[in-house]
């Protein structure tokens, strides 16, 4: 489907979210806009408003941004955040992501709502960014630097396409610093990794990088409550779905339990982190 050379574990990933069982299931159970954890109000905010809500919170941080912007969402997803910032600010928004079968859904997605004009879809990854030095005034993503097997090269490519002035603002799963190896190993064995990022890690790439730390806002609660309500949605939505396998379905359950644990045990953080360079 695609002749670009990504690394082992990005390609892992790039391979897992094109399955059309992986496809169905973040399109029916996640919501279909935004592939993200949620900022919850209460035991019965759907999956849905509580991912819209994490966008819209990170919009509401960035500093500058309007209809002059150029922004890039690395790891776009189905391209709900993208839709979002465009309809509010009317930016141009290119909405890099490895999935060319999520891309195709947000191309669809983009030309129904009438925003095709503003928004560019792009197969590839962060690792590799095919862009000049400084081209965006925003970088904004959405927990997809976990993705990464070299998260360090990441923040080098992220600073490298960003302007002046400009601003990067992101989520991610992280381990937190007293996660215990027991409590943190299921989930990076699910996800192919050795590590997971940590708020330290970037603040201190960041600063390495010469970026000012705007803010670091620690919403790890949120974590195992999104998992928690992902699994539930899938439970309640499995008799239905007789077009994503049984096998498919069974593993996620048990992938999601392990979010849950971790995330209810302390071993896992979440939260926005917003840099300036």
């Amino acid at each position: 489907m695609s002749e670009k050379n990504y690394t082992g574990v990005v390609e892992k990933a790039r391979e897992y979210y094109n399955s059309d069982d992986a496809d169905k299931f973040y399109y029916d159970v996640w919501g279909g806009e935004d592939i993200h954890i949620g900022l919850y109000e209460g035991p019965d905010h759907p999956i849905r408003d509580a991912s819209q809500k994490t966008v819209e919170k990170m919009a509401s941080c960035i500093q500058k941004i309007g209809k002059d912007s150029k922004v890039l969402d690395a790891g776009a997803g189905f391209g709900g955040a993208a839709r979002y910032l465009a309809k509010e600010y009317g930016c141009h928004v290119v909405a890099l992501n490895l999935s060319e079968k999520q891309n195709e859904r947000d191309r669809q997605m983009n030309k129904e709502q009438g925003l095709d004009k503003l928004i560019d879809v792009v197969d590839g990854d962060f690792e590799n960014l095919p862009y000049e030095d400084r081209t965006f005034d925003v970088i904004w993503s959405e927990d997809s630097f976990l993705h990464s097997g070299n998260r360090e090269k990441v923040m080098q490519e992220l600073h490298r396409v960003l302007k002046k002035g400009g601003e990067l603002i992101f989520t991610d799963p992280m381990q937190s610093p007293e996660a215990k190896k027991e409590d943190l190993q299921p989930v990076l064995d699910r996800i192919h990794l050795e590590t997971m990022g940590s708020f330290k890690f970037y603040e201190e790439q960041a600063k390495k990088l010469g970026m000012e730390t705007i803010q670091i806002i620690d919403l790890s609660h949120q974590l195992p409550e999104h998992y928690s309500r992902v699994a539930a949605e899938l439970k309640e939505k499995t008799d239905k779905m007789n077009h994503i396998s049984k096998e498919y379905v069974d593993r996620m359950l048990k992938g999601l339990s392990h979010w849950v644990e971790a995330g209810r045990k302390g071993a896992l953080n979440w939260g926005i982190l917003h840099f300036k360079k």
